[in-house]
């Protein structure tokens, strides 16, 4: 079915509402893939963002999306073929750093909504012209952090982020605080170290804590 970048990023924006941190996660074993994502479902964080950078990740969105209560993304998309290869191992959503005009439109065409990066002004008013309103701001700390984003968020109060890298449990509130701010991505919730081990416990409770991160608005 063929998206819209307006209903596309309609859809993208529902998902990000759903929890204020998705789960940034890099997957080396598939074997870690379903009981990491029910951990995470169940500390209540259902949208997660499986970066194509392992080549387990293919494999580890399949198992995550059979997951029920989750909706399962496919991260760092460069091309049409990066798309293509997402929608057939079941991501229901994209993430990309950047946007091309090629990602864009095999994104329409896959119907796979799609949250595409932009870290300045003039590339997010590119997005908005084509329709997109829900945008990832990255990389978020080294672009100025949350004082650029609330800058960039003055002129344009209709473009809402979810702003990712360098996030982590000490800057996520500032980035929440700001009104052009829906949820930010973070990969501190599934630390390697405890993924390792397989301590989905520990992973569960400290997906509760994110889901339960207020802003200080």
């Amino acid at each position: 079915m063929v998206l819209s970048p307006r209903d596309a990023s309609r859809r993208t924006r529902e998902i990000c509402a759903l929890a204020p941190i998705v789960p940034v996660l890099v997957i080396e074993d598939v074997a870690t893939a379903r009981p990491l994502a029910e951990a995470l479902i169940a500390g209540g964080l259902p949208a997660l963002e499986v970066t194509l950078r392992t080549p387990a990740a293919l494999e580890a969105i399949r198992a995550m999306s059979a997951v029920p209560g989750g909706h399962v993304g496919a991260g760092t998309l460069i091309t049409p073929e990066d798309v293509r290869a997402a929608k057939a191992a079941g991501a229901t959503f994209g993430v990309s750093p950047g946007a091309t005009d090629d990602l864009l439109a095999a994104c329409e065409e896959e119907g796979l909504p799609l949250l595409p990066g932009a870290a300045t002004a003039t590339e997010a008013m590119r997005l908005l012209a084509r329709g997109y309103d829900m945008l990832k701001f990255f990389p978020a700390e080294a672009s100025g952090g949350a004082p650029a984003l609330k800058a960039i968020g003055a002129p344009l109060p209709q473009i809402t982020f979810c702003p990712t890298g360098g996030i982590n449990p000490a800057n996520a509130k500032s980035y929440l605080s700001l009104p052009n701010v829906l949820c930010v991505g973070g990969s501190w919730i599934a630390p390697p170290d405890l993924v390792s081990i397989g301590d989905w416990s520990a992973i569960e409770a400290l997906a509760h804590k994110a889901a339960h991160v207020t802003s200080s608005r």
